[in-house]
């Protein structure tokens, strides 16, 4: 039973009655008791996302080739389809498990290999996720609040980013937000299966982006621990079996990849030792949390602006807010942290299985695990992966400002839900400024009517007479206002690259008229503290004077896959039959780029980066004698990696030491099979 009201408890029985299950139970019969209002407001908000994130989908062609190189060998090649590798003749994978590419791979072999049939596959998991969040928070807390978080989620810079983009987050995010809905159906009557499916989920997570995954854990595991209508003893029970389910679900591939004769299948990419387990737990695993990446470009907050949080972790407590973080998920966060607090403070005296708590707990759980992890982690922590934040929050602040709409008849709601707008307003123009010659003007509408807003949600009910609707529609907007912009600007620019990034100013790497934290400010270009001298260009490689695909390393061969030429892809497609590569590069991104062009194995020497043992000096001398490469194409990589095989560098040196170098268009060629 819950407790009477009292004077130390001011919002009394309209907590209770905010909180408790409305009239009719959501869950028993979902949508048969909405208003009319509701089917089309959905329809509404489904079809806005489809068009913002289906909209001028082509103009980022591949966007990070890498992937789609990846995705085009999995088209041709079954085996490359099953191990993720990054050319069709399987020389080595690329550097995450293949979940996602195995959505592109059977994209690109039922329509071919072209940016759609990449990009498009992203663009519908990011409509299901707003579609299944909408689900989530609706069950527990009705159609409202579950527009609003499927709103938010949708507007959010980072998500209309990584729902345009062909990185696995956006399968990623998918996953997780599915099993999140599926521990709300297991809270409802302490069913082990929807808690095994939610298992499963996370575990097809992990091969997705491998630990990222395990984030939402604490979160959803609390909940169910928390709230499930059954005893203890059968909670921990069922917990255990949801956790075997996830170790199987995500460790099948895993066993296969381990077991499989290593000379008989592609090099794991993105681990010294050829081994997945390395990968898992090394380099993309608590490498991450330690910086201790063996190979990896650098880490920690080298690339950060000062007192703004890192561009590859290491920030603190302060980087979700930074200059390099902020703008990609920031905007409504201040007002979800506070509708967390305020949440389980007014619902504190309900009954242990009330499901609106449980619902809080899990949201709340996913967000404070998965942000501290990308606040304090010392490795690489890109502001793109911040996506994984975004149904947290907006499911937080949907559920936040309906409750305590709810609630508004009580002083404390009213004085939070003004401070939530009031907040949300203030760090708008904050982040707004750190782009201030991007519509000035919006910076300025947003926090004067924000602040309005927020006094007239501050007086008394009788006050506003018969204006609530209408202040609270208002409310929505200009909360939303200023991600939406962001989001509409970041739809509407190309993006490619490694590393992209959303908004008009704050980001990373990889769009056109760079202008990043930390790397040149806000013009184009700009020399780098990492790489001084450099000027990232609009196609994203470095600047010495080297033509595309032949400067010496560096940041170019990082950012994006090289462009070829007519001259060369002609050169390259001649007697491609005889040959099991048509080329070697060093780094994945430039072997990417010509294996895009002319649709042949390109092998990437080194991996990602150049710092893979993949091929070793005696491996590649033996594919040259027996003439399986005809062609090295000088440049890529990426110099200065921590450590590392140093491979592909002698490689590279051997190349030019035995081979005559021959200029074709902007790129230098060495023909494997003439030596001097």
């Amino acid at each position: 039973m819950t407790a009477p009201p009292s004077h130390a408890d001011p919002l009394g029985t309209d907590r209770d009655a905010a909180l408790s299950l409305p009239p009719h139970d959501l869950a028993a019969a979902p949508g048969r008791h909405d208003p009319r209002w509701v089917r089309p407001a959905l329809l509404g908000l489904l079809g806005a996302t489809a068009l913002l994130y289906l909209w001028g989908l082509g103009a980022s062609g591949y966007a990070n080739t890498f992937y789609s190189a990846a995705a085009q060998a999995g088209a041709t090649s079954w085996k490359a389809f099953f191990f993720g590798s990054s050319d069709a003749a399987n020389s080595i994978m690329v550097d995450k498990p293949p979940a996602s590419l195995w959505v592109m791979d059977l994209s690109a072999r039922i329509f071919g290999v072209n940016p759609w049939s990449i990009l498009v596959p992203q663009a519908l998991e990011g409509l299901a996720t707003v579609g299944v969040l909408y689900a989530a928070v609706r069950r527990r807390h009705g159609p409202a609040a579950g527009l609003l978080a499927g709103a938010a989620l949708a507007l959010t810079p980072v998500a209309a980013l990584m729902f345009r983009f062909n990185n696995p987050d956006a399968l990623l995010v998918l996953l997780l937000t599915v099993a999140a809905y599926a521990v709300v159906r297991a809270i409802e009557a302490g069913r082990t299966g929807w808690l095994v499916t939610a298992a499963v989920f996370i575990g097809l997570g992990f091969l997705t982006k491998m630990m990222q995954a395990f984030l939402v854990v604490p979160g959803l595991g609390l909940a169910y621990l928390v709230a499930a209508p059954v005893t203890l003893r059968r909670r921990i029970g069922q917990l255990l079996v949801a956790g075997g389910a996830l170790v199987i679900s995500s460790a099948w591939w895993v066993a296969i990849v381990e077991l499989w004769p290593a000379a008989d299948r592609p090099y794991v990419g993105g681990s010294q030792t050829n081994s997945v387990l390395e990968l898992i737990f090394g380099y993309n695993g608590f490498g991450r949390l330690t910086g201790n990446e063996t190979g990896s470009v650098g880490g920690g907050g080298r690339f950060g602006r000062p007192g703004g949080g890192g561009m590859f972790g290491g920030g603190g407590p302060g980087q979700l807010f930074g200059w390099a973080m902020g703008s990609q998920i920031a905007w409504l966060l201040p007002a979800a942290l506070l509708f967390l607090v305020t949440l389980l403070w007014i619902g504190r005296r309900m009954p242990r299985t009330d499901r609106q708590r449980a619902s809080v707990l899990l949201w709340g759980g996913w967000l404070l695990v998965a942000g501290a992890v990308f606040s304090f982690a010392q490795g690489i922590i890109h502001p793109y992966y911040t996506v994984a934040l975004a149904p947290a929050i907006s499911a937080l602040a949907g559920i936040g400002a309906t409750t305590l709409w709810r609630l508004r008849s009580t002083p404390p709601a009213r004085a939070t839900l003004a401070i939530g707008l009031a907040c949300t307003a203030m760090w708008a123009y904050l982040l707004l400024d750190r782009a201030p010659d991007w519509q000035p003007w919006l910076r300025l509408a947003v926090l004067i009517g924000g602040l309005v807003c927020a006094g007239v949600l501050a007086l008394p009910a009788q006050a506003r007479r018969s204006t609530g609707l209408v202040v609270a529609a208002v409310a929505v907007v200009l909360g939303l206002a200023a991600p939406a912009a962001y989001a509409l600007e970041t739809a509407a620019t190309p993006h490619r690259g490694a590393i992209p990034s959303a908004g008009p100013q704050v980001g990373g790497f990889g769009r056109p008229g760079f202008r990043g934290p930390g790397f040149g400010g806000r013009g184009p270009g700009g020399g780098t503290p990492a790489f001084p001298g450099h000027r990232v260009h609009h196609d994203g490689f470095s600047g010495h004077g080297f033509p595309a695909g032949t400067a010496p390393g560096g940041i170019g061969g990082l950012l994006n896959g090289t462009t070829s030429n007519t001259a060369l892809n002609a050169l390259l497609a001649r007697d491609a039959d005889r040959y099991i590569w048509v080329a070697a590069a060093v780094g994945s991104n430039t072997a990417a780029g010509f294996q895009l062009a002319t649709g042949h194995p390109v092998m990437p020497v080194g991996g990602f980066n150049g710092s893979d043992p993949s091929p070793t000096m005696a491996q590649f001398q033996q594919d040259v004698a027996r003439g399986e490469i005809h062609y090295f194409i000088g440049g890529g990589g990426f110099g200065g990696q921590r450590g590392g095989s140093s491979s592909s560098r002698q490689i590279a040196a051997w190349v030019q030491q035995n081979f005559t170098a021959t200029r074709v268009g902007n790129a230098t060629v060495y023909d494997l099979t003439m030596e001097r």
